[in-house]
């Protein structure tokens, strides 16, 4: 059983609220004449946080502002970051742009046309909404020139899944809510989402997702697929074949160590050691049935392999190939199942 935390964890901000932030206090300094000492916003839900600025200038015919991107206790790869917000005039409407940092859009398939700055729709709506609030104080139209540049965001976005996504130069502004919630698995299956609208929307008809790196390299070397389509699934097995099922693509791989792959064979969707453990008596059982050693009292599903030989590998295989194409029952999806060892090598492959 996962342990419970000794604290309630600690909530935090989206880049996209943070820019929003930004925004909302360079327009204050552009229209108002003066810096505030901090900003306050308003989210898609109502709250109201407050933001300290940490860098603020300006010039002729312009001002900027940046808010450090606190995630809370979310292990967020863009905690600490410096999301800045420079404004100046536009003749119409709010135009956006990527400044340093900031990713552009290459690839049909997200939310955001290609050719635009990767600052998703929610994140738009918000600096939108706080670009009309100021400017409604002054009695000005809402037009303005909103700049998002990030120190850094380059090397922070070869740990996302931009590039795969064909998201060049940088990080994306995000949010739907404004807040980060600790720990949360939702952000994680909407990217699994948005590499599956990405691949269908490029004509990308054979898609893999796997368990980690290892598995990730051996399955993209086998079937020589592109980046984009390899699907981070992590644990959440679940979460992919599900929305494969309402979005389906010709052919889904799915690959993994014997750990993980034997929790999918026994039904499991997500594949956390936290929240599914392998079932080693089933496991012992089906080693017996086939006439290979007994590994009821195995530690690890890996020890279980090293007993049983890779017959027993062939054996998860296929009865997890059988769980994957009863979840895909009624769509035109074909799937298979690769298990690879600590090394990367291939030790059982599942095929329709």
């Amino acid at each position: 059983m996962a342990r419970k935390p000794q604290k309630e964890l600690r909530r935090g901000w989206t880049t996209g609220a943070c820019a929003t932030a930004a925004t909302k206090a360079a327009l204050m300094r552009l229209w108002g004449g003066s810096f505030p000492a901090s900003v306050t916003i308003t989210l898609p839900r109502g709250e109201t946080p407050k933001f300290a600025i940490a860098h603020s200038d300006a010039g002729p015919g312009w001002a900027e502002v940046g808010i450090t991107k606190d995630a809370g206790d979310d292990p967020d790869v863009t905690h600490g970051a410096l999301i800045i917000a420079r404004v100046s005039a536009a003749a119409h409407g709010v135009v956006f742009r990527a400044g340093e940092g900031v990713g552009t859009v290459t690839m049909p398939g997200l939310p955001i046309a290609v050719g635009e700055p990767a600052i998703n729709p929610v994140p738009r709506q918000m600096i939108a909404a706080a670009v009309a609030e100021v400017a409604a104080e002054h009695d000005l139209p809402p037009h303005a020139s909103v700049e998002i540049r990030v120190p850094g965001g380059l090397t922070l976005a070869a740990k996302t899944w931009n590039p795969r996504l064909g998201i060049v130069g940088g990080i994306s502004i995000l949010g739907t809510t404004g807040i980060v919630r600790p720990f949360s698995c939702a952000a994680w299956i909407a990217s699994i989402h948005r590499g599956i609208d990405v691949a269908r929307a490029g004509g990308q008809a054979h898609v893999a997702g796997c368990t980690g790196a290892t598995s990730e390299r051996a399955v993209q070397a086998l079937y020589a697929l592109p980046d984009h389509a390899m699907l981070d699934m992590g644990d959440f097995a679940g979460g992919l074949i599900k929305y494969l099922a309402r979005n389906p693509v010709a052919r889904l791989t799915i690959g993994g160590g014997i750990g993980k792959i034997t929790k999918l064979a026994q039904g499991a969707s997500d594949l956390h050691s936290g929240r599914s453990q392998v079932d080693f008596a089933h496991l012992a059982s089906l080693a017996v049935a086939a006439g290979l050693p007994d590994v009821r009292d195995a530690n690890t599903a890996l020890e279980a392999l090293e007993r049983a030989g890779p017959e027993l590998a062939q054996i998860v295989a296929d009865l997890a190939l059988s769980k994957v194409q009863e979840r895909l029952e009624g769509t035109q999806v074909a799937s298979d199942v690769v298990i690879v060892d600590w090394q990367g090598n291939i030790v059982a492959r599942a095929m329709p």
